[in-house]
């Protein structure tokens, strides 16, 4: 046979590429990015470690879990003290006399103890923890996820985001709890024996009470303005909103910088432990006990000073169907109200006894909060 159709009839010799050195490499390569991405950007995508996402709803309910947790264990420790802040706020008529001493603090919390017991000074405390629960779960929450979009890189780390990522959460939490508050702050308010309120009656009771409709209106407008309804359990609720602004926001600013500056190289062989395995790569190790808990009562100090005039007018507010004639009275009317009683003082009136609590309070929220995290695998 001719060698011509010889070799058309075989098939081609197989031909070996001299470039496969340079597409495993390249293969290489793009597999390293795309681990790197999965390690480095642990905030958008899965990494290969099995880390979920903070989109994902198994990073949300362990978030909401942790936050929730660390909320009603913070109520917990500060809780007699809470309830003679209340009690101090409010004016009430049996214990206005001690407000403004630590002595008085105490002479309060004897009378309530020697009157009521020691369910005395946790009167009102199972509807903080219906209400904190949720409260603590959505800000935390919110605050992660709300700072996933709002800081999204190393490089938008600035004060500035992290005061309005913080002051969006603690609104966001607000908005959903906020008549649970009402509630917990009128158990607290009652001091006579006879009156032990439940939770239902005490809803009976609020959704009920009536108001004198507004000073000049007519007989038309008389009419038709609401007397009770679903709005009495919003009473103070605009200064919530304006006080929870700088209270939220200056307590997650502190606390991450506090804990910025605890991890400084000069001090952190002494402030952070190890950083756990599973941790995302650009989540900074754990600190210390000692170091968390410090920067969670800074944060506390810092915050509860700057918001403290805003929440002793929303106390007023929120008693204002169990006080008075019932007219709901607007902000600058309560602050009216109050700078005539007292004067500036008036305005934090019972702050000291807020350091005590919320310097605490702050501090074991922040801890079990980044506790609960590592405890959940986030």
């Amino acid at each position: 046979m001719p060698s011509a159709l010889l070799n058309n009839a075989l098939p081609p010799p197989p031909t070996i590429s001299t470039d496969k050195p340079r597409a495993m490499d390249e293969v290489q390569r793009r597999g390293v990015a795309i681990n790197a991405a999965s390690t480095d950007n642990g905030d958008a995508i899965v990494s290969n470690k099995g880390k979920a996402h903070k989109q994902s709803f198994d990073y949300i309910w362990r978030t909401g879990v942790a936050g929730g947790l660390a909320g009603c264990a913070a109520k917990t420790l500060v809780a007699p003290l809470d309830r003679v802040k209340i009690l101090f706020q409010a004016r009430n008529p049996l214990f206005a006399k001690y407000a403004g001493s630590w002595f008085g603090v105490i002479t309060a919390m004897s009378d309530i103890y020697k009157e009521d017991g020691t369910r005395g000074l946790f009167r009102g405390h199972s509807a903080t923890l219906l209400r904190i629960f949720p409260y603590a779960a959505i800000k935390f929450l919110a605050y992660e996820q709300i700072r996933a979009v709002i800081i999204h890189s190393p490089q938008h780390e600035t004060p500035f985001r992290r005061l309005i990522s913080g002051s969006l959460a603690g609104v966001t939490s607000v908005f959903f709890t906020y008549p649970l508050e009402v509630m917990r702050v009128r158990l607290a308010f009652e001091t006579k024996r006879d009156s032990r309120s439940s939770l239902s009656s005490i809803c009976k009771r609020i959704y009920n009470e009536s108001r004198p409709p507004p000073a000049g209106a007519s007989s038309t407008i008389s009419k038709v303005t609401p007397r009770s309804g679903l709005s009495n359990f919003y009473r103070g609720f605009s200064a919530t909103m304006m006080g929870m602004l700088p209270y939220a926001g200056m307590s997650f600013l502190t606390h991450d910088t506090v804990g910025d500056l605890l991890r400084h190289p000069l001090v952190s062989k002494h402030t952070m432990l190890p950083k756990p395995p599973q941790s995302p790569k650009n989540k900074p190790p754990p600190l210390r006990s000692w170091a968390e808990l410090l920067a969670g009562g800074i944060a506390g100090l810092v915050s509860q000073t700057s918001a403290y005039p805003f929440e002793v007018i929303r106390r007023r507010m929120q008693v204002g169907g169990a006080v008075g004639d019932g007219h709901r009275l607007r902000i600058s009317e309560t602050a009216k109200m109050i700078l005539k009683e007292r004067g500036v003082p008036g305005f934090f009136i019972g702050l000291t006894i807020g350091y005590v609590k919320v310097v605490p309070m702050v501090a074991v929220s922040f801890y079990v909060y980044e506790r609960g995290k590592l405890w959940l695998g986030i």
